[in-house]
């Protein structure tokens, strides 16, 4: 089977108005892509503005990307570093406490590469309190980040991640447990005393 982009047809989607689509691209641009607008505080503002759900103590940093603001929600105390991109086709829901370093990128479409149209695919995302999503790593689209997991640097997360686990590479595997340093030596005591 060959790809035939000209049989490509996504008019089942509708992802918003046009003219919402087109005021949330020139502000995306103007202030959001912008690394000369360093003000996090209306970064929120306009994101709130265009429908998305924010908690307090979110942090947005320069040159993010947001495809579609009204379909992200965001808890409390978050962080959104420089040049992210939240390429939210689909609902991409954020929980408190949440990292989510330089360059990172959550994607929510994808295309069916088993069609000659490459018809488009699209999955919601959730990164549940506590995750970090490490610098320059990619969350797939139907992907959730359980409790506390961690998506190491230049990783990529194409199936679910479970509670408290690191994980590294491509694709994804864990690496080792995510304990504080507290608990580790709790544990090695316990060890030792037996």
């Amino acid at each position: 089977m060959k790809t035939n982009l000209s049989k490509y047809d996504n008019s089942w989607y509708k992802p918003g108005g046009k003219l919402k689509i087109l005021l949330w691209y020139f502000t995306n641009v103007l202030f959001f892509h912008n690394t000369l607008n360093p003000s996090s505080g209306l970064k929120v503002a306009l994101l709130k503005l265009f429908g998305a759900k924010i908690g307090s103590g979110v942090v947005v940093k320069p040159g993010v990307n947001i495809k579609y603001p009204w379909k992200l929600s965001i808890g409390d105390h978050c962080w959104i570093g420089e040049k992210v991109w939240i390429d939210n086709l689909g609902e991409v829901k954020i929980g408190s406490n949440v990292c989510i370093s330089q360059g990172a990128m959550l994607l929510c479409g994808n295309h069916n590469y088993k069609t000659s149209s490459f018809d488009l695919i699209v999955e919601d995302i959730v990164l549940e309190d506590g995750v970090w999503i490490g610098a320059q790593s990619v969350v797939c689209p139907g992907v959730t980040c359980h409790s506390h997991s961690i998506l190491a640097v230049n990783s990529v997360a194409t199936k679910d991640l479970e509670a408290y686990k690191v994980y590294q590479g491509n694709p994804a595997v864990v690496v080792r447990e995510r304990i504080s340093r507290k608990e580790e030596i709790a544990t090695s005591a316990v060890a030792s005393s037996q």
